[in-house]
């Protein structure tokens, strides 16, 4: 942080100015969720800084952003539709529906294909 300065003096010093620096150890993962993302941060290390009756945490690690899937709403004439089109179950249709993203000529090929 400050050069020449050794972890234990800034501690202190932080102490002084009414700041408590606390590593937790017991961290595996944080997950920051956002409306269209989230950020995944795998064995990070989480500094918990304490300011009066405020807390903070610091998190250092290597982010992996991933965009949150939108949840499809399958209606049932679809997913019969995809039943008397293919012959398989109501559920495996629904599942393909939903992977496919609602798109029913594509849960037809998922589902031809065995990816589903």
């Amino acid at each position: 942080m400050l050069p020449g300065r050794s972890p234990r003096d800034l501690r202190r010093m932080l102490k002084r100015m009414g700041i408590n620096l606390e590593e937790l150890e017991d961290i595996v993962k944080v997950e920051i969720m956002g409306k269209n993302r989230k950020i995944v941060i795998n064995d990070p290390k989480v500094f918990e800084i304490k300011m009066g009756s405020q807390c903070m945490y610091q998190i250092v690690g290597t982010p992996v952003v991933e965009p949150i899937a939108e949840e499809v709403e399958v209606s049932e004439e679809d997913v019969e539709f995809i039943v008397s089109q293919t012959g398989v179950s109501k559920e495996k249709a629904r599942k393909a529906l939903i992977k496919a993203g609602g798109d029913l000529a594509e849960a037809i090929l998922l589902i031809r294909e065995n990816k589903v």
